[in-house]
Order: C-alpha cells, then sequence, then structure tokens
C-alpha cells in the first residue's frame, strides 16, 4: 500500500466528516473532491488546489448563467461542457475541469440557483479541497535517505566506468561491453526526479543541492560519453596510454570521496607537461593513437572542470543530515 493512498484516505473521511458536520446535503462529493486534491509534493499539492477551486467558480459561474437561461435540462449540461471546458483551459485552470463539473453538476441535480445552495457548493470546495491539502502539507516522507542511496548508486557506476576505460588504454585489445554507462544514465535521471519532487516539498525555502548534484553528474555523463569515442580510437597499447590509464585509476577512487580533491587534477598537468617533453611520434600510427589519447585528456580536464564548477565546502554534520558535496569528482 502506497503512503499516496492513506493520505487519500485520510483526507477523503475527513472531508465527508466536515461536510456533514457543516449540514451539507450529498457530504461524500467532499470525498470526491478530497481524492482529486491529494498530489505527491506540497508544492504541486498547492498548485493544483488553487486550480481546481478557481476552476470551480468559473465553472459554476458559466453553468448557473446556462441554467438560468435555459432551464435544468440534461442536454444543457452537454453546452455547459462544449462552452465550459474550453473557457477553463483558457482561463489556465486546466487542472480543475473534472472538480468544477462535479459542483456543476451538483447544482444540477438540485434544480434550483439560490445564494444558500452556491455558497455550499463553494463551502464544498473548501472543505473537500481544504482536506487535501492539510493532508498533503501535514506530513510527507522524507525522500533524504533515498536520493542519498542514488547518489551512491551514481557514484559507483562513475568508479567503475574509470576503471574500465584505464583497463582498456593498458590494454585496448579488451572488451568491455559499457553497460555501467546505461546503468549510470537511468540512475542519473532517477536522482534528477527524486530530487525535483525533493524539492517541491519544500515550498518556502527549497534546497537545490541533490538537484545541482545530478545535473552535475549528467554533463559529466556526456563528457565520458566523448571519452568513450576518443577511446575506441586507441588501438594500440602505448606507454601513453598507460600513464593515463593511472589518471582514471585516480579518478575512480576520487569520484567516491566526498570532496573535489584536485588530486586527479594535479596529475594531470603534471602529465600533460610530460607529454610537451616528449619526442614527436615516428610513425602515422603512433601520431593517430596519440592524438586519440592527447584528447582524451582534454575531455578528461573538462569533465574535471565540471567537477570544480560546483565545488562546496564539506559539510561536518551528522550523516543523516549531510547534504550532498556539489564538488565531488
Amino acid at each position: 500500500m502506497g503512503f499516496r493512498i492513506i493520505k487519500t484516505a485520510a483526507a477523503t473521511l475527513l472531508s465527508i466528516l466536515l461536510a456533514a458536520a457543516a449540514g451539507i446535503p450529498n457530504a461524500q462529493s467532499a470525498g470526491l473532491l478530497a481524492i482529486l486534491g491529494v498530489e505527491t509534493t506540497r508544492k504541486r499539492s498547492l498548485r493544483t488546489i488553487t486550480a481546481r477551486f478557481f476552476a470551480s467558480l468559473v465553472g459554476l459561474f458559466l453553468g448557473c448563467i446556462l441554467f438560468f437561461a435555459l432551464g435544468f435540462h440534461y442536454w444543457v449540461l452537454g453546452l455547459y461542457v462544449l462552452f465550459g471546458f474550453p473557457l477553463i483551459v483558457k482561463s489556465g485552470f486546466k487542472e480543475g475541469i473534472v472538480t468544477s463539473s462535479v459542483i456543476v453538476f451538483r447544482v444540477f441535480g438540485q434544480a434550483d440557483i439560490t445564494v444558500h445552495i452556491l455558497l455550499q457548493q463553494v463551502e464544498l470546495l473548501i472543505i473537500g479541497l481544504g482536506s487535501a491539502g492539510l493532508v498533503n502539507f501535514i506530513y510527507m516522507p522524507q525522500t533524504g535517505g533515498m536520493i542519498a542511496g542514488i547518489r551512491k548508486e551514481v557514484d559507483g557506476y562513475f568508479s567503475v566506468i574509470f576503471r574500465q576505460i584505464a583497463r582498456t588504454l593498458r590494454d585496448p585489445a579488451y572488451l568491455w561491453d559499457g553497460k555501467e554507462l546505461i546503468g549510470a544514465g537511468e540512475a542519473v535521471e532517477k536522482g534528477l526526479s527524486a530530487a525535483s519532487r525533493e524539492m517541491e516539498n519544500h515550498v518556502i525555502h527549497p534546497d537545490e543541492a541533490w538537484n545541482v548534484y545530478f545535473y552535475m553528474r549528467k554533463e559529466q555523463l556526456e563528457s565520458i560519453q566523448n571519452m568513450m569515442q576518443l577511446l575506441s580510437q586507441v588501438y594500440r597499447q602505448l606507454p601513453h596510454g598507460d600513464m593515463v590509464g593511472e589518471l582514471f585509476d585516480q579518478l575512480s577512487g576520487d569520484v567516491l570521496a566526498e570532496e573535489y580533491t584536485g588530486r586527479t587534477e594535479r596529475l594531470l598537468e603534471e602529465l600533460q607537461q610530460e607529454f610537451q617533453e616528449m619526442e614527436l611520434p615516428d610513425s602515422r600510427e603512433e601520431f593517430e593513437i596519440r592524438s586519440a589519447i592527447l584528447q582524451l585528456c582534454r575531455e578528461l580536464a573538462l569533465y574535471l572542470k565540471i567537477a570544480k564548477r560546483y565545488k562546496s565546502p564539506v559539510d561536518h554534520r551528522p550523516v543523516k543530515d549531510k547534504q550532498p558535496s556539489k564538488g565531488k569528482a
């Protein structure tokens, strides 16, 4: 049983009890409105409830005009749908089409238009949607632990990818299926989705740390894909490949650290300086391979630049409260 179902049940029961206590006929309609108002995040709930409330007022206004002018006939409901739905959409409240229909159909069922009946519909809206909003705002499940798990999964994929790149540089004949790239991409998208929900649960001061972290990883994954294209051009073992392989071995450990260590960056700068002092290639084949390795180093520098751009101080709070370090390699 999902937590949203439990919230929906609580909001439905609360709204029906309140509507019955207020003496509103067919109080179960408040439960239907509550069901429509329950959402997965606080911010989305606020947005949805507002849209449904104002959509219902627009629909109620149009419905009253049609009923007053044409009477309470079934074909008038068809006219309401024909003209009311486009009007509500143009008003910017398309999420409230169903809610407005519930209210208008209630007025039609009573076959009368009085101030008392109209006020009852507004009361019903406030009780039904208000109960949903109350339940949503009282409690939302904490997702920090789940997101931290996704981050650990992403970091693990990155670490394996860098080890495989290092191994391929040392042994170009080694065959790697690259399944970790697919896994990393799926985990990053999952993390972005979870981070977005987490932000929407904080209406006043949303924390963007998780969002920033997964966007960083998404950018870096694009850089890694470019590395893979360059890696495919390294078809012969060279000492240069072995040297760059050590960089990726270092990075496979750095990527699991809580902060941007800068170790790989320093080693890369030293290696690039060493490359400049080496003799030029003596064959076209060696030239092509060394060129691919050099471009791979430049792509690695871009990857590290992305990590450095998001650098933030290490947090020493307890582990359960710690937010992601946005400067991880």
